[in-house]
């Protein structure tokens, strides 16, 4: 059965009831690789820090497509104020000569790059620099192969992909018909983002890496739902990081796509109304280190509402989903981008990259490490998180065709809200997907 077929049997209105198929079938994966991440999205890659110096590169993903992004020269003066170049390219690792994946180091340092099979050379910004015996070999007065009369060098480069940088974020495209950054990520999304990353310096504190068998929209789905963490983690909920008492706000883009969760931590303990029956809540549950909690609140954490114009908010946790391939995780002190990979309709790679800032003390350093534990694949949270998911692609496959998940908390519709009690970012997200796959 071929994919719009496939599409077609979404039978039910609305976005609340997702057939257990949009995990499953493999058909239907292969046109969302096509529609989302090859087509009009930007898709994020890394951070300028790991990229420091001229030269210096890093392997990354776009869908399955592995791409390298490197530091090259900034082009020269003259390219209007409102489209800076910073210097930041994304090229396929995909010879095109005959296809060949060059690249094999997961980062380094290059003055060029090199095809092993053949040595066709290309610049940092992926044009072809030369190649063996493109004009023949002499054999006396003859002259022997070579490329044909019309072979055009500068036709045969590797794949660019259009790069914009945010705040140090790179994203990449392979679309000339993508919007620009600004209008995909929209004016709703982008104060959340303006508060962690505008006018500061990130440095690099580590990476986790997992590989989850689900479909990767499950775990977008999970960062956008707020209804599970004082249900699910026994940390969250003990300790107040995270749960449905707490004054919170879920955000979204024009689309759907894109949302923040947003919420103020409070001081745990217990309270009937959000504990009575959860089993994860433990009472009597203590640290032994209780620098695991050593929060302390940053000056950029209070921001002018941008609902509000006039009136301050300092949430201590933001959850930010950038549809379709990048979480950002600001849970108090701990700060990291999350990038999900798919790797085929029941898995995918996730990348934790942990991060803070160059005016960071040594004391502010060792305190987000120390925060970083509850996160990542053995994360006192996180582990949660992977195990939940892999079982929900179990109970799909289980079931067959004919099932379909219930996302009714809050209603049926799409808007945003003020409590966690709700369902309607992942709502959303499924009312932007249908459009974009043409349901």
């Amino acid at each position: 059965m071929n994919a719009p077929q496939t599409l077609s049997r979404w039978s039910t209105p609305g976005s609340s009831r997702v057939p257990f198929w949009a995990y499953t079938d493999a058909q239907l994966y292969q046109r969302e690789l096509e529609k989302i991440f090859y087509g009009a999205h930007w898709c994020y890659v890394g951070l300028e820090v790991e990229i420091p110096n001229l030269g210096d590169f890093k392997l990354a993903w776009v869908g399955e497509r592995q791409v390298i992004m490197v530091r090259d020269r900034k082009k020269p003066a003259g390219k209007l104020e409102s489209d800076p170049d910073s210097g930041i390219r994304v090229v396929e690792n995909r010879c095109a000569h005959r296809g060949v994946r060059f690249c094999q180091k997961p980062q380094g340092n290059a003055r060029s790059f090199v095809c092993p099979y053949h040595q066709w050379t290309y610049k940092l910004n992926g044009e072809l620099a030369g190649l063996p015996f493109k004009d023949g070999v002499k054999d006396g007065e003859c002259v022997n192969g070579g490329m044909p009369a019309d072979f055009d060098i500068k036709q045969h480069g590797l794949t660019q992909l259009r790069v914009a940088v945010l705040h140090g974020l790179v994203f990449a495209t392979f679309s000339d018909d993508t919007e620009s950054l600004a209008e995909y990520l929209g004016p709703q999304v982008m104060p959340w983002l303006d508060r962690i990353f505008k006018g500061r310096q990130l440095t690099l504190l580590g990476y986790n890496r997992q590989r989850i068998p689900g479909n990767w929209k499950l775990m977008m789905e999970n960062i956008k739902d707020p209804y599970h963490p004082g249900l699910l983690h026994t940390w969250f909920v003990t300790f107040g990081l995270w749960r449905a008492d707490q004054k919170s706000r879920m955000v979204m883009d024009a689309q759907g796509r894109h949302a923040v969760m947003i919420s103020r931590r409070n001081e745990g303990g217990q309270n009937a109304a959000v504990t009575e029956g959860v089993t994860s809540f433990k009472a009597n549950m203590t640290l032994h280190d209780a620098r695991l909690l050593d929060v302390v609140p940053e000056p950029w954490w209070t921001i002018d509402d941008p609902s509000n114009p006039g009136s301050d908010i300092t949430p201590t946790v933001t959850m930010i989903t950038l549809f379709p391939s990048l979480i950002i995780q600001q849970q108090v002190n701990s700060l990291s981008t999350r990038h999900i990979v798919p790797r085929g309709e029941g898995e995918f790679d996730f990348i934790w990259t942990h991060f803070g800032f160059a005016d960071d003390t040594p004391e502010m350093t060792r305190r987000r490490l120390r925060q970083a534990n509850l996160f990542g694949p053995a994360g006192f949270v996180s582990a949660d998180d992977g195990e939940v998911i892999e079982l929900s692609q179990d109970g799909f496959r289980q079931w067959g065709e004919e099932g379909a998940t219930l996302c009714e908390l809050g209603g049926t519709g799409t808007g945003p809200t003020e409590h966690m009690v709700t369902e309607t970012l992942i709502r959303s997200m499924y009312a932007y997907w249908k459009r974009v796959m043409s349901v």
